[in-house]
Order: structure tokens, then sequence, then C-alpha cells
């Protein structure tokens, strides 16, 4: 019995040692349960915020694209001069133009297309679209892109304007000009050349979407 009594104290010594160590560390783990969920709730806060701001942004971005291309419409028609080919190309109407018809040099026709204003020709734009009517002839103008689509500059592909489509010219893709990444159709107006461009990727949607499906002239 007094082995008994005399070992009882450490027993209890033990018990009250594990019962200190097991709070502490249900102690311990509480709090950094706590901490965790208070750094997930504070970036979670902060993701739910970010997302919900990407998401106005985009919402935005929507309207003002949605926006921007009902201002296009009605859409205006251009037609030029009977004897370079009546060359009819259709063109939002938020589109500012400038024709230069019937000069004497070799451009008979020097046209220029552009949102809100056309700047002067010098000013380093890159105009949403360009109308040509050259005395140059055909093929004369197409043997200006044989070095580039040999390089791979740009690249050459037959075409045809939907609504005359009896024409065969090209199409050229790529730095249609020095400094100028954009897209030329091409086609044979008799002893002239028409060239219709946008000289920048910005406008390439109008001028696919817009300006080819409409274009027409009389061969």
């Amino acid at each position: 019995m007094a082995s008994s009594k005399h070992h009882r104290p450490w027993v209890l010594i033990g018990l009250l040692t594990l019962f200190v160590l097991l709070f502490l560390g249900t102690a311990s783990f509480s709090f950094w349960a706590f901490g965790q969920y208070q750094d997930y709730k504070l970036h979670s806060d902060q993701k739910a915020t970010a997302a919900a701001e990407v998401a106005v942004k985009a919402n935005s971005e929507k309207k003002d694209k949605e926006f921007a291309e009902e201002e296009k419409n009605p859409y205006q028609v251009y037609k030029g001069p009977t004897q370079l080919g009546t060359l009819g190309i259709t063109y939002p109407k938020t589109w500012s133009v400038y024709m230069d018809e019937g000069t004497v040099s070799r451009v008979q026709l020097d046209g220029y297309m552009h949102p809100n204003y056309v700047s002067a020709k010098d000013s380093g734009t890159s105009f949403a679209l360009r109308v040509e009517v050259t005395e140059t002839a055909y093929d004369q103008v197409m043997k200006q892109f044989e070095s580039d689509a040999k390089r791979g500059v740009v690249k050459v592909s037959p075409y045809s304007a939907p609504k005359v489509p009896s024409v065969l010219g090209s199409r050229v893709d790529g730095e249609i000009a020095k400094g100028l990444n954009g897209t030329m159709v091409v086609f044979p107006l008799r002893d002239k050349t028409i060239k219709v461009s946008t000289q920048s990727q910005v406008f390439i949607n109008d001028f696919n979407n817009i300006i080819l499906p409409n274009l027409t002239f009389v061969p």
C-alpha cells in the first residue's frame, strides 16, 4: 500500500503534464487554423473583388465594342468616276473620306478613309482604307511584290471580289508598304489597276466584313 501511495503523485503529475500538452497542442492548432482561415478569407475576398472588377471591365468593353459597331450603321457608299470603273466602296458612316479624283499623275484616283477624320498623307497615319486607281498595268503592280513574297514578307493569293467574280485579282497580306502591316487587294481594270487596302491590322475586320463583300467596279 505504501508503494502505491508513493507512486500516485507521479501518475497525477504525468496525467497533468499530458493534459497540459494536449491543451497547448489543441490551442496551437486552433490558432493556426484560425490564422489559415483569416488568410484564406482575406485572399478569397481579394480574389472575389478582382474577379468582379475583371467581369465589370469585360462587360463594359463588350458594350463599348457593340456600341462602336452599331455606330457604323447605316453604311455610306462612295462611287468613283465612270471613266475609272465606277468604283464602289461601302464604308462605316463613322469614317471620313478624302478622294482626289482625276489627277494628272499616274494615280488617277487617290483616296483615304479613316474614323473621325483623315489626316494629311504624310502624317504617318496607318489609314483604315486606301483606294487607288493607277495607270500602271496590273502585271507591273504585282511584280513589285515578287521579291517580298519570296522573302516571306507578304503572302500573295488569287482573289476575286464577291460582287465582281468575273475579274481575278490578287490579295496581298503582310507588309504591303514600308512600315505598314496590312492587306491589299489588286484588280486589273482594262489598262489600269485598282488597289484597295487597309494599312493596319486594327481595321482588318472592317476590311474583311464590310469593304470587300460590298466592293464593286465595272471591268
